[in-house]
């Protein structure tokens, strides 16, 4: 039973980081209101919380080799409660963006690599590929119950409530954390600060840009980035291609400088050799694919659902519900087949169902809901993930030696991370470019509309259309004077190409997967409790 209880420990810790987020997507409006601030303020407070995750995960996991994972896994959990308890008392927005952004990204800095490397050191063989098992069915569960759970909170007494309780979770696990096994600290406690900058600037400039896409166009400018009263758009194109490739470039100088401090016999933040180990980077490599699919679904399907169908978070996380459940039955009943079954074979399996299930939702994007059919899509699509997160965990992780797991656990989270925000940049993406077009096209092909109003759709689509509901749209007609008869004519256009526009965002979900199928057939085929940790990096030749 103490060996289990380990699991829940971290069980718990990793449920209280994927729920967190969902939650502040969910609350937007409330807190908006509650702080008298602006959604554009509550969205800065997200995207600050996802780039100090994505840009600073190798450090947290460098953390845990230099004074120990269970101790870094500790004093990331005070961090953490001691953000959410800032964020729960905020009395305006620039508190809750010092601790929930700041305080709370710099706790899951530290927490999440920690949980990674803890669970390799606390389980091996089969118990490993279950608890991993566990891991993937509980992250996936938080996303998905975050929305009921941040809605009914929300509706019913105060989001202030989900936030204080999450201190109050960190405080209990901090009491219970002598349980778990620690294998101590590895290799030197000088910091690779060079290491630590440059992969920080690098990864940074690419998540921000991606997170920022869908505002400043993806390759065409739309809402473009301002810096006073200049709109930077380098050659005519958004600045978002500059600033990923920038990053990567940024990405290459930090491989040279570690090659560089591991010539000179120092520790670097990461062994660049690392991902020479083919299983370890073709985990990751699915894990980006994995989270890439996910994030996307889970920027989609909310939108339809509170946009079209006009439903408030609390009903929004009942939809998903069906979701959640199954992604935790796929993922709890995962480890029975881990003696038989290998990685390869259960993530194409999920792969499979990922992309029935998304099918099946397209068929159900429609103004009127059909509940059965959608439910049992989303059950499908949640059964297929929870099988696919259920193996990755351990693939990744039993790829590295007790000494690296640190590095690979910084790496894991960092590949979630990229995934989630790619997702949501290109079905977004081309959720906009298709509504914008669409949208245009249609009212351009109406003879009942003006040429004067013509004109003004035309160059609102230029720029890219916002979401909006039905009730938006009437304000937004009224406020810009287009004549009565129009607008019954317009607001039906611009319903029917957001439901075909949500329609292609999920077809190419059903892509992904099936080039997930592609990325697949490189994962281990030895069934899922065989997996071992090859020799550490620097113990022998490197692996091809």
């Amino acid at each position: 039973m103490k060996r289990w209880g380990v699991l829940i420990i971290l069980c718990a810790a990793q449920f209280i980081m994927v729920l967190d987020t969902t939650v502040m997507n969910v609350s937007v409006s409330a807190v908006v209101a509650d702080l008298d601030t602006t959604i554009t303020q509550v969205q800065l407070a997200i995207t600050l919380y996802t780039l100090v995750m994505g840009s600073f995960m190798l450090f947290g996991g460098r953390l845990g080799d230099m004074f120990g994972r269970r101790r870094v896994f500790a004093v990331g959990l005070l961090v953490y409660g001691a953000g959410s308890l800032i964020t729960a008392l905020s009395p305006n927005i620039g508190v809750l963006l010092f601790g929930w952004s700041f305080v709370e990204g710099a706790g899951a800095v530290l927490v999440m690599p920690a949980i990674i490397s803890l669970t390799a050191a606390n389980y091996d063989g089969a118990r490993r590929a279950t608890a991993y098992s566990a891991l993937g069915g509980i992250a996936a569960a938080g996303a998905a119950a975050g929305p009921l759970i941040g809605g009914w909170v929300t509706e019913a007494l105060t989001w202030r409530v989900v936030f204080a309780a999450e201190t109050v979770v960190c405080v209990v696990i901090i009491a219970c954390v002598r349980v778990i096994a620690d294998t101590g600290r590895s290799g030197s406690r000088r910091m690779d600060w060079g290491g630590t900058v440059l992969s920080a600037l690098g990864l940074g400039l690419i998540v921000l840009a991606l997170l920022k896409a869908g505002t400043w166009g993806f390759v065409r400018p739309s809402g473009a980035l301002t810096i006073g009263d200049t709109e930077i758009t380098p050659f005519g194109f958004s600045v978002v291609p500059f600033m990923i490739a920038a990053g990567i470039f940024v990405l290459i100088g930090f491989f040279a400088w570690e090659r560089r401090v591991v010539e000179h016999g120092a520790t670097p933040l990461m062994h660049p050799d690392l991902l020479r180990k083919l299983q370890l980077r073709n985990g990751l490599a699915m894990l980006v694919a994995q989270q890439t699919i996910i994030g996307g679904m889970f920027f989609v399907i909310p939108i339809y659902l509170q946009y079209v169908l006009l439903k408030d978070a609390f009903q929004t996380g009942l939809a998903l519900a069906p979701m959640s459940l199954a992604m935790l039955i796929a993922a709890f009943a995962s480890p029975g087949f881990a003696a038989t079954q290998s990685p390869r074979r259960m993530v194409r399996i999920g792969l499979v169902l990922v992309i029935i299930g998304s099918l099946l939702l397209v068929t159900t994007i429609d103004a009127q809901m059909r509940s059965v059919l959608f439910a049992i899509g989303m059950a499908v699509f949640g059964a297929g993930f929870g099988l696919i997160a259920s193996q990755l965990g351990n693939v990744i992780m039993s790829s590295a030696g007790d000494s690296e797991r640190g590095e690979a656990g910084g790496l894991q989270g960092t590949a979630q991370n990229i995934g989630t925000s790619v997702g949501v940049a290109m079905l977004g993406a081309l959720l906009i470019a298709s509504l914008s077009a669409g949208f245009n096209e249609a009212a351009q092909a109406d003879p009942s509309i003006s040429a004067a109003t013509k004109s003004r759709i035309a160059e609102a689509s230029a720029d890219g259309v916002e979401i909006l509901g039905r009730d938006q749209l009437d304000e937004i007609a009224a406020a810009n004077g287009i004549p009565a008869d129009e607008v019954d004519s317009l607001i039906d256009h611009y319903e029917t190409e957001q439901l075909a526009s949500i329609k292609k965002a999920i077809l190419l979900a059903v892509f992904l997967g099936a080039l997930g199928l592609v990325i697949a057939q490189r994962l281990p085929r030895v069934p899922a409790a065989e997996l071992g940790a090859p020799p550490p990096v620097g113990a022998g030749p490197p692996q091809p």
